[in-house]
């Protein structure tokens, strides 16, 4: 359901003060972007109960606005002058995340963005569109909506130092694989929330033996679904 007039302009309101965890998750399931009690498939293949559907928060600007102004406000004292997500969802993040930095620090924060790319060592990323010249000495941000393995995060870290960046971190909407600053190769991790995903392989899945109807419309459910029914 879209936020209301009352809904934003609270929205807008908090997004100045420091929210908690609980009202991080609580603005994610208020844009139906924080699901519980259901029976996903995840992209890995395993089953869970648990999803955080990051496509469902960046419709609605506000919710997106606040969580980003976060993120901000807890780099403020870092000399932030780049901030940088892959693509896609992280380009949102960024642009939203260096607007707040520079509505708090009273200069202009550039958002960019790292690609896809296949390498010799496999999939990674880097900056294209003349957005390396963005990088280049200067204190990068990265951030990223979801970490799993922290794999995507990880790439632009890479990506940054490649480009001669330095990275001052690494911010997250949400941790749900554990994801430390150690694996990501940066000097510190933020999270606005973790949300653990208790998962199980689908041949060991209680909410199979239990019948409980998998969800279609998220993950991998569609695929699962069409898979056992021939």
């Amino acid at each position: 359901m879209a936020a209301d007039s009352a809904d934003m302009t609270i929205l807008s309101e908090r997004a100045t003060m420091i929210m908690t965890e609980s009202e991080v998750l609580e603005t994610l399931a208020h844009v139906g972007a924080l699901i519980t009690g259901d029976h996903i498939v995840y992209a890995s293949g395993r089953h869970g109960s648990s999803y955080v559907n990051k496509d469902a928060l960046y419709p609605h600007t506000a919710a997106t606005s606040e969580v980003c102004a976060q993120i901000a406000q807890h780099f403020a004292g870092a000399n932030i002058e780049t901030v940088a997500g892959p693509t896609v969802g992280g380009v949102i993040m960024a642009q939203w995340t260096a607007h707040h930095l520079g509505a708090i620090l009273g200069r202009e924060i550039m958002a960019v963005y790292a690609e896809e790319e296949q390498t010799e060592a496999g999939k990674g990323r880097s900056f294209r569109r003349g957005y390396d010249a963005l990088v280049s000495g200067r204190r990068v941000l990265v951030v990223e909506d979801i970490l799993t393995t922290g794999g995507s995060a990880r790439t632009v870290v890479e990506a940054v130092e490649r480009a001669g960046g330095i990275v001052m971190g690494v911010a997250a909407l949400c941790n749900r694989g554990g994801v430390t600053a150690e694996v990501l190769g940066a000097p510190e991790l933020y999270s606005l929330a973790s949300v653990p995903l208790e998962s199980w392989a689908a041949a060991e899945c209680p909410l199979c033996a239990a019948d409980v109807p998998v969800n279609t419309r998220l993950g991998k459910g569609a695929a699962f679904v069409a898979a056992h029914r021939k």
